[in-house]
């Protein structure tokens, strides 16, 4: 008789070495006596999804990738990214379904058969490569690409390259729609997204990029909400997304209604998706709007750049309840209210936008909404424009969660970059990491302190003997006191201020693994 020992903390352990995502050991979670059985263990498995940087001639796009080195998480492993075809979505293309006598698509000659083909075969080789394969924890490595054949990428990390994982997509175009500087952090594959801030206006071409990382296809709805409530579509349901691949979807092709500030949810029914909107605008340049923060009473939009010149911010109530917010600015002297923007009333299932003009007024700054008694949760982001004339530029801010322990950004330069940290409800103590360049230097660290209710745009460590773009890692040392993060890149080209924002939400590299209060013990015959 053999006895084969089950350990629950093994069956955990496997499970977050599969998703590579799960629930950190948050501070106000557990009891204490279910925290002090617990281990925190880094992931071993995380996959990213990148979408495809532009459709411009004269993009030229950077990636980047980095992974902090994690306590117990070790060397070894591996972190790949690998393009995915991109789909058309051009109805002009697809399949009438109508066949000849011997089964060839109607218009099809042998020669369209054999180059159908061909282009298969190139499809699964570009596929196969891999495009950027970091070396080691804690050091970026960077790729380029160039013109409008950049593909959306599907990446996996494993082991020690794991936890942490970040992937930065900047892309800089200095002439037609959506000129200027767009950013986008690549993001993990779910099952649902919303973006409050889209447009279908005549001056906007605003795309939904859905990207399937998965052996088999998805299956994903997308609706449109404005302000009068949900927006009839023509295409939204069903979308099949194939295996390996990606989508670019233009927002003006499923309806034929012209509105300016539109809320879209993204609902995966089968399999999983990685989504963000490129939004394109005729005088006011480019960039990525990726997804708000799942809908909450509080939310925090985090580094408005000082010299804004016009924010809008665009809110979302899902379901019928209405929201009432309270709007206030983080400041680096603490919480203030916007003259004439106290409050704002949302209504159930629609969209609802407020110009703040120019609120940071010359300083740091983060909005903060916070509910009335009652409130229903909501989805927000904000437009911020930078410049004056004919040389301004635009970019987005979601709704964001909080550093509860540690978050990265990368593609940062010595004399590009803004990291904002704000503490809205306590006095918090935050680190912060500089990496080696992707060139070479050596890392280096700075400890702050960030006031309740304000936003400080720090002054950076900068690593020394800095070659190329490094990393920022942000550390919560106060455990149990939220901090909110953004990084700000900047560019000027022929005058105009580009820009591009991402927010640090937690990296969710590491996992609290309950230890098991018996052990489990099975019999084998």
């Amino acid at each position: 008789m053999n006895r084969t020992t089950l350990s629950l903390i093994a069956a955990t352990v496997a499970l977050a070495a599969v998703t590579g995502f799960a629930t950190l050991n948050e501070p106000d979670a557990p009891a204490a006596d279910t925290a002090e059985a617990a281990a925190v263990l880094p992931v071993e498995r995380t996959g990213l999804l990148c979408p495809a940087p532009s459709a411009s001639d004269l993009a030229e796009t950077t990636y980047t990738s980095f992974t902090p080195v994690t306590k117990g998480a070790g060397s070894d492993g591996s972190a790949q990214l690998q393009a995915a075809p991109r789909e058309s979505t051009d109805p002009a293309t697809e399949d009438d379904g109508k066949t000849t006598e011997d089964g060839t698509p109607t218009g099809d000659t042998d020669a369209d058969k054999a180059a159908d083909d061909n282009a298969a075969d190139d499809k699964k080789t570009a596929a196969a490569k891999p495009v950027l394969t970091p070396k080691v924890p804690g050091t970026p490595v960077t790729g380029e690409t160039s013109g409008a054949d950049g593909p959306a990428l599907v990446g996996t990390a494993e082991g020690g390259f794991a936890p942490g994982w970040t992937v930065q997509q900047t892309t800089q175009v200095t002439a037609g729609n959506g000129r200027g500087l767009l950013g986008v952090t690549c993001t993990a594959p779910d099952t649902e997204f919303w973006f409050p801030g889209v447009s279908t206006a005549a001056d906007r071409t605003d795309y939904v990029h859905l990207t399937n990382p998965d052996d088999s296809a998805a299956v994903a709805d997308i609706e449109l909400y404005g302000k009068d409530g949900a927006v009839a579509t023509t295409v939204g349901e069903g979308l099949t997304i194939p295996a390996h691949s990606s989508e670019p979807i233009l927002l003006s092709t499923l309806t034929g209604e012209k509105q300016d500030d539109l809320t879209v949810h993204v609902n995966v029914r089968s399999g999983r998706v990685g989504a963000a909107v490129q939004a394109l605008d005729d005088k006011l340049g480019g960039d990525w709007l990726a997804a708000s923060t799942d809908p909450a009473g509080t939310l925090v939009v985090p580094g408005i750049p000082k010299d804004a010149t016009a924010v809008r911010l665009v809110v979302f109530a899902p379901g019928d309840a209405d929201a009432d917010l309270k709007v206030q600015l983080a400041s680096p002297t603490g919480l203030i209210t916007p003259a004439g923007q106290e409050t704002l009333h949302v209504k159930g299932g629609m969209t609802t936008a407020v110009d703040l003009g120019d609120v940071t007024r010359g300083e740091a700054g983060s909005l903060v909404l916070t509910p009335a008694d009652g409130s229903a949760p909501v989805v927000a982001a904000v437009r911020v424009v930078r410049g004056k004339g004919d040389k301004q530029e635009s970019a987005f801010i979601p709704a964001t969660g909080p550093v509860v322990a540690r978050a990265s950004v990368v593609g940062n330069g010595a004399k590009d970059t803004t990291l904002s940290l704000t503490a809205p409800t306590g006095t918090a103590k935050v680190k912060v990491t500089a990496s080696a360049g992707t060139g070479g230097g050596t890392a280096a660290s700075k400890t702050y302190t960030i006031g309740q209710g304000t936003t400080q745009d720090v002054q950076l460590p900068v690593p020394a003997g800095l070659k190329g773009t490094y990393a920022l890692t942000v550390e919560n040392l106060s455990a149990g006191t939220p901090v909110y993060a953004s990084r700000t890149l900047t560019a000027t080209n022929g005058g105009i201020p580009g820009f591009t924002v991402q927010t640090l939400p937690d990296d969710r590299g590491t996992v609290a693994v309950p230890e098991a209060d018996e052990d489990l013990t099975v019999l084998q015959k």
